[in-house]
């Protein structure tokens, strides 16, 4: 898939009712080592800012569990250094609170900056 197409995927499984985590998740399904239901289930409690208390974007813990599965931990924290310079935090409540850009389009970016590491 290309990133576009990533992030397409990503942004409709938000538009669809995933949270952050899982949409990001879910973008990458096709090269996950485990099963989408799988997938779905693990990345479920970490929307919202983990379990809905507002603290690490879901889209943050999305990249870092599609790099943890598919072997790219070392990439993880240039990852989220990325998003917090495009979004100017990785905190859900503080993000939610500046009103820069919508979740939809915050998980869209999450699942296009995987791409970069994950050929």
């Amino acid at each position: 898939m290309t990133k576009e197409e990533r992030m397409e995927k990503a942004r409709a499984l938000h538009k669809q009712g995933c949270n952050c985590c899982q949409s990001v998740v879910m973008a990458w399904a096709d090269r996950l080592p485990i099963g989408a239901k799988d997938a779905m289930n693990v990345a479920a409690p970490f929307g919202r800012g983990l379990a809905g208390t507002r603290e690490v974007c879901g889209c943050v813990s999305g990249m870092a569990m599609v790099c943890g599965l598919t072997g790219h931990t070392a990439d993880v924290r240039t990852l989220i250094e990325r998003f917090r310079e495009s979004n100017g935090d990785i905190v859900c409540g503080r993000l939610l609170a500046q009103g820069k850009k919508p979740c939809g389009e915050m998980v869209a970016e999450a699942a296009g900056l995987l791409v970069d590491v994950i050929n």
